[in-house]
């Protein structure tokens, strides 16, 4: 499968696009909005490959979207901002083990604690993962996804929330920054990896994992 990425720039002076901003649901469904109806089945999001992240740069917010299937970009409204695709053959075909990357990834690192613990500690069933603990979250999910950590800084996202529109029931993933170097261990894993995505919450902005070669020794 050829993955695409897509920078889109939203237009501030776009309400549909100040009205996404402001809730994961809503961005969630605009990105699935960029795909032709008919693929869609009981699993759209799996089936093609859509995961998001929401960034904040010097030139404003952007949007990363990565999917299976090339978005039509014409299905934003008229003003939303730019938005520009291109394949992601050519990194993921130059993945190697050795190879040195630049990675980041915005994530819901959180602990899923036994029945007697709950009980003993009054906890949740899902708990979210802050500072170290967050970070071995991710230095697991590092080694498992074909990488060997170098550099990892870490930082607090606002969570992904809104209301499903089926029944408004509130979505909520508590999100973590995951930044840094690291070497390639596994190029098969960590292509199976970028393309699914890590985590919990893919649907409402977690889980995209970047990379980029770095110009760190060999």
């Amino acid at each position: 499968m050829t993955l695409w990425l897509t920078r889109i720039t939203p237009d501030p002076r776009s309400r549909d696009a100040r009205r996404d901003s402001a809730g994961a649901v809503d961005l969630h469904h605009r990105m699935m909005s960029l795909f032709p109806d008919h693929v869609a089945d009981d699993e759209p999001r799996r089936r093609l490959g859509v995961l998001f992240r929401t960034e904040a740069t010097a030139a404003g917010d952007r949007i990363l979207l990565q999917s299976g299937q090339q978005p039509e970009l014409d299905r934003l409204p008229v003003g939303y901002g730019q938005a520009v695709s291109k394949p992601l053959t050519p990194l993921l075909d130059a993945l190697r083990p050795g190879l040195h990357v630049r990675y980041r990834i915005a994530a819901n690192p959180i602990r899923r604690p036994s029945r007697a613990t709950r009980e003993l500690y009054r906890l949740k069933a899902v708990v979210p993962l802050q500072g170290t603990a967050a970070d071995d979250w991710w230095a697991r999910q590092a080694e498992a996804s074909g990488l060997n950590l170098g550099t990892l800084h870490s930082s607090p996202l606002e969570a992904a929330k809104g209301n499903r529109r089926s029944d408004q029931r509130p979505v909520r993933h508590d999100r973590v920054l995951f930044e840094g170097t690291a070497v390639i261990t596994d190029a098969d894993r960590l292509r199976a990896r970028l393309t699914d995505g890590i985590g919990k919450g893919k649907a409402y902005g977690c889980g995209l994992l970047s990379i980029a070669p770095h110009q760190g020794p060999e």
